[in-house]
């Protein structure tokens, strides 16, 4: 066999297996398109089944009150987590509140709050479902007001911003007193409860019954502590002092018993 058929027969071996290979790669990809196309499907009949998520946009552009944390100093010696997903909801879904230890992880260290979803079903619900969705991940405490509270759960970093949807109002009774380490729901007045919620600092009387109480704080006082001694500066139109002038984030929300 001369040296030019070799060549000729090992160049056509080449390009049949190469073909073969081609076919092979074109059978494995419309495969698992058909994979990934299913399981889509089944996702979104779910999510239809409960009316819970409207949109989860994750190429939506970060609000400029959040941005301008994003260029501070992470307080605490922190590095910053990576940034939020911009989240949009319909309404919560119904979810297993059986835990109700939720660890709020932040630059600062840990909050751990006892949840209760006997006294605020729905408040608990909402909390428990952004939580899960991963909403108060990469956000900010947006309002620290020395002796009083931290507030935060605002994708916007403004104190404007919520999950798209509100909840009902579940405010304590009138002997309800708002203590050190009580964690409520931030609103605008009555049927404007978001996911913004707000931790108090120290036992103070300006608050009336007029929050939906999340739970207590049990653990990371000394987080909490930490968190409060962030420098400030005035937060915009206004006289209050409580613009984190470094960034607490939350890194991630956790739950158990």
């Amino acid at each position: 066999m001369s040296n030019e058929r070799r060549k000729r027969q090992k160049a056509e071996g080449r390009a049949r297996r190469e073909a073969e290979r081609k076919a092979a790669a074109r059978k494995e990809l419309i495969r698992r398109i058909g994979v990934a196309l299913g399981l889509g499907l089944i996702v979104a009949v779910i999510l239809f089944g409960t009316g819970a998520l409207s949109r989860r946009d994750t190429s939506a552009e970060l609000a400029a009150g959040y941005q301008a944390f994003r260029e501070r100093p992470t307080a605490c010696e922190a590095d910053a987590p990576p940034p939020l997903v911009p989240a949009q909801f319909t309404q919560p879904a119904t979810e297993d509140l059986s835990e109700t230890i939720a660890t709020v992880n932040t630059s600062c260290g840990d909050l751990i709050i006892k949840l209760n979803p006997a006294g605020f079903p729905a408040t608990v619900n909402s909390f428990v479902f952004l939580a899960r969705s991963g909403f108060y991940d990469g956000t900010v405490f947006h309002r620290i007001a020395p002796g009083f509270v931290i507030q935060g759960g605002d994708q916007d970093g403004s104190g404007r911003g919520g999950p798209g949807y509100r909840i009902p109002d579940e405010f304590p009774d009138d002997a309800f007193t708002y203590s050190r380490g009580v964690v409520a729901m931030a609103n605008a007045g009555s049927g404007t409860t978001g996911s913004q919620f707000f931790i108090v600092i120290a036992d103070d009387s300006r608050l009336g019954p007029q929050f939906n109480v999340l739970g207590t704080l049990i653990g990371g006082f000394e987080t909490l502590d930490r968190i409060a001694a962030t420098p400030t500066g005035r937060q915009p139109n206004s006289v209050e002092a409580s613009l984190p002038l470094e960034s607490v984030y939350i890194e991630s929300i956790s739950f158990g018993n």
